[in-house]
């Protein structure tokens, strides 16, 4: 069972608790995923690749930092960026599902990485006209980035995949398990129907062609193999999450958790 925003809110007005909730995954899945990427660091394939996995790290962590202070000003309970990053237990938390999924080797950190990046960039791009200013805002200076986040991973997609047996092997399989994630990103639920009739948010019907041609794009020049889409079974975006999130919150919430209050 799902529950609404207004419910989960308690808020009085449906669209500005749809908001809030539209935010918080926005903002969920900028900061889970710039915390997947931070395993990397001292451990990338090459200090080159340290240093760009790093740099798209900082940039998403950028990212959530507006979206999260955004969600605690619609919220209106005093929470700022860091409380909703690291005083949240799982449940609270209403990332892609796709974002939480563990590294893996650099190839299918990859793969993640091009699926993300490709529905970001659709997403952000939307929201630069969205009828809510400060979400424009935030979208116009996301999507400079997210532009060079895409580039960084259909190229080393591209090599991978074209590259050799191994390297194909590897992401062709890490893009076979990965692949049932997708349905969650282009899946409207009655939060984001309801900010797309007010303009807040872009429908997802539309951006999933987008994506998808983005997408394909990629493959058809890496030389790898569609997955048939199945069944999917997460929904992170409502609540509902994969066993790998809450070991991800207990490293990233530590020392919030165990020092309360605690500042550098």
């Amino acid at each position: 069972m799902t529950r609404t925003a207004a419910t989960v809110e308690g808020a009085a007005d449906p669209v500005r608790a749809a908001l809030l909730r539209y935010v918080l995954r926005l903002g969920d899945t900028s900061l889970v995923l710039g915390q997947r990427l931070g395993e990397w660091i001292g451990h990338a394939p090459a200090l080159e690749e340290d240093l760009g996995l790093a740099n798209i790290a900082l940039d998403l962590i950028g990212q959530a930092r507006l979206l999260l202070t955004y969600a605690g000003e619609i919220e209106g309970r005093g929470r700022d960026e860091d409380a909703l990053a690291f005083l949240r237990d799982g449940s609270d938390f209403f990332n892609l599902t796709l974002v939480e999924q563990p590294n893996g080797d650099f190839g299918r950190t990859i793969v993640r990485q091009l699926l993300v990046d490709a529905w970001q960039l659709e997403v952000y791009e939307a929201l630069c006209a969205s009828t809510d200013r400060r979400l424009a805002e935030i979208a116009a200076k996301a999507v400079k980035e997210t532009r060079y986040h895409l580039r960084y991973s259909a190229g080393w997609t591209v090599r991978l995949g074209d590259g050799t047996e191994e390297s194909h092997r590897r992401v062709q399989t890490a893009l076979d398990e990965l692949w049932p994630f997708t349905v969650e990103l282009v899946t409207a639920d009655e939060i984001d129907a309801l900010l797309a009739s007010r303009g807040i948010a872009p429908p997802l019907e539309e951006l999933a062609p987008r994506w998808n041609a983005r997408i394909d794009e990629v493959l058809r020049e890496a030389t790898l193999q569609r997955p048939a889409d199945v069944p999917y079974a997460w929904f992170g975006k409502q609540g509902v999450h994969s066993e790998h999130l809450g070991y991800l919150l207990a490293e990233m919430q530590f020392l919030q958790r165990a020092y309360p209050g605690a500042r550098w």
